[in-house]
């Protein structure tokens, strides 16, 4: 019995010390997710202005368009000298690329599992030859699994800070973009677990590539008249890869945040199991420890009863 009460103790003591790693942790990873959501929030004001100027550049040479077909007659000929600019272009689906952003370690629920189980699916989907599609990883996790597969890994990437700067993943961004204007995709995919809340996230495959989501009925003056410098379709050009590399950095800032609110769950629920389980070898410690002293107590009373 003693050494089953030792046994017991020893238990509750690394338990109780497992329980001051994973609360340590749960303080951790909830700290980066307060200082990567002020982050998050900062970088909206940017990616909307980004948004607002390519808007209203696509809009004011739509409306040259418009004006030079009225003013030909002619569509051939009302459309010389106007260039679509490269990363608008929708071009035939050849292969398909997919910026899968994982973590680069475990200890967050079911973040990575939830990814990577709904690519399998996608690709499995959408896809009848390898030949079809590459796969770019942001994340260890993510890369090896691939890698394990056997899967086409065109591009990795590890070690993204827990508070990602533009800077730090600007060979991430540009990388993609280069790719795709390349010709080695025809279409890039990004996907990620969206943040939602602090205990919710959901599975988001978003077509960043060509850049498509541009609406230009958000335009409120469709007449405006821009002074640029070349001329506005090199200035289009030039801007056009910012959008898509903020678009791309926004997508890894909201991973980020998801994979942070999932440790922090994740270590909540550890710290809590390890109080629960204190708990319940506590009393499985006290009950064995009073069985003991009965023991004792009714041997010391049986061996006085036998001295009378």
């Amino acid at each position: 019995m003693a050494e089953s009460l030792m046994d017991i103790k020893r238990q509750i003591a690394s338990t109780k010390k497992t329980g001051q790693i994973t609360q340590a942790m749960q303080m951790v990873s909830g700290a980066k997710l307060s200082q990567i959501e002020k982050r998050a929030g900062n970088y909206q004001v940017y990616a909307t202005k980004v948004r607002e100027i390519v808007t209203h550049l696509a809009a004011a040479q739509l409306l040259q368009l418009e004006k030079m077909q009225e003013g030909s007659g002619n569509s051939d000929t009302a459309k010389q000298g106007f260039k679509v600019a490269s990363l608008l272009q929708q071009r035939p689906v050849k292969k398909t690329g997919y910026l899968v952003i994982t973590s680069d370690r475990g200890l967050v629920g079911g973040y990575n599992s939830t990814i990577l189980k709904a690519m399998m699916q996608m690709i499995k989907d959408d896809h009848k030859s390898p030949d079809e599609y590459c796969i770019l990883a942001v994340g260890g996790t993510g890369a090896d699994f691939f890698k394990a597969r056997g899967l086409d890994l065109a591009y990795e990437y590890r070690g993204v800070s827990d508070v990602p700067t533009f800077n730090e993943v600007r060979e991430i961004v540009k990388t993609a973009v280069t790719m795709f204007d390349s010709g080695v995709f025809d279409e890039l995919y990004v996907c990620y677990n969206h943040h939602v809340n602090s205990l919710t996230s959901a599975f988001r495959a978003e077509k960043m590539l060509p850049i498509s989501d541009l609406d230009v009925s958000e335009v409120a003056d469709k007449n405006i008249d821009y002074l640029t410098e070349p001329d506005p379709d090199a200035v289009l050009e030039a801007i056009l890869p910012q959008y898509a590399e903020s678009l791309i950095f926004g997508s890894i800032m909201d991973a980020k945040t998801a994979e942070h609110a999932a440790s922090t769950t994740a270590m909540k629920s550890a710290t809590d199991n390890a109080n629960d389980l204190i708990s319940r070898l506590s009393v499985t410690y006290n009950r064995a420890r009073q069985a003991a002293i009965t023991t004792e107590i009714t041997e010391i009373v049986g061996g006085a009863n036998a001295l009378e």
